[in-house]
């Protein structure tokens, strides 16, 4: 069975952040992630994952000036300042979580300098944090117009050119059904360099039930394939989350 964390930018935001470490533990999860940390001290945040056993396993970039604002600047010619200032500073948020990776955001931008762009900073990225996981995850349009990356092959094709082994792909399963209507193809046609797993149901990204995507032959198949990685529960709750809570897997003993 893989490994379940909670994605607390979404689930239990009925609490405060911090508590709801301990209600994530409480529900079942063994992880967690926080889109965009950094409204809190690190230190607070790692004392209460460490608190309720729980690990941190991922964050987005960019960091702390983020505050709704654009989503990410790794695609955007001009803005490569930017983006390497905001991504030493996500890079020492998240050794100061343990955090298991960084989804780098690629931002809104088009067109073969955009596509350049990229792959220069990812590079750049790659090697200036040679020890930590890097992520990539395309958008689907509809929520995210305009977002450089919102294609699987196309992620695929570049993890390939960048060439760095600290490199992967993050699989969400609400956009590769979005994007192609297919999720489950999706993963079977990239699972070889997937890192990281999001989850949701489609198409109003509610509790993961079966329906559109059959989630448990998605998790039997993970578990036949040999996944390593995490599982994140991204979604919005329909109700309080832990109602919603009955189709996450438990595990015996």
């Amino acid at each position: 069975m893989p490994r379940f964390a909670a994605n607390l930018t979404m689930l239990f935001t009925e609490l405060p952040m911090l508590d709801r470490f301990a209600a994530a533990a409480e529900a079942g999860f063994t992880g967690v992630e926080i889109l965009f940390p950094y409204d809190l001290p690190a230190r607070d945040l790692s004392r209460a994952a460490i608190a309720a056993g729980l690990d941190f396993v991922l964050l987005n970039t960019p960091p702390p000036n983020w505050a709704g604002g654009p989503r990410g600047f790794a695609a955007e010619p001009g803005r490569e300042e930017r983006f390497r200032s905001d991504f030493d500073r996500a890079l020492r948020f998240a050794e100061a979580l343990r955090a298991r990776h960084i989804h780098v955001m690629a931002g809104y931008a088009q067109g073969p300098s955009a596509r350049d762009t990229f792959i220069a900073n990812l590079r750049w990225a790659a090697e200036r944090a040679s020890h930590a996981s890097l992520t990539i995850e395309p958008l689907n349009p509809a929520d995210q117009p305009g977002y450089f990356l919102a294609d699987f092959d196309l992620a695929a094709e570049l993890i390939a050119e960048v060439g760095a082994p600290n490199l992967g792909l993050q699989y969400d399963s609400y956009h590769a059904h979005l994007i192609t209507g297919d999720a489950v193809a999706v993963w079977h046609r990239h699972k070889g360099i997937i890192r990281h797993i999001q989850i949701a149901g489609v198409p109003e990204r509610h509790e993961p039930l079966e329906g559109t995507i059959d989630y448990p032959a998605l998790f039997a198949d993970l578990d036949q394939s040999g996944y390593r990685g995490w599982v994140s529960a991204e979604y919005n709750p329909a109700g309080l989350t832990a109602q919603g809570l009955g189709w996450l897997p438990r595990r015996s003993g």
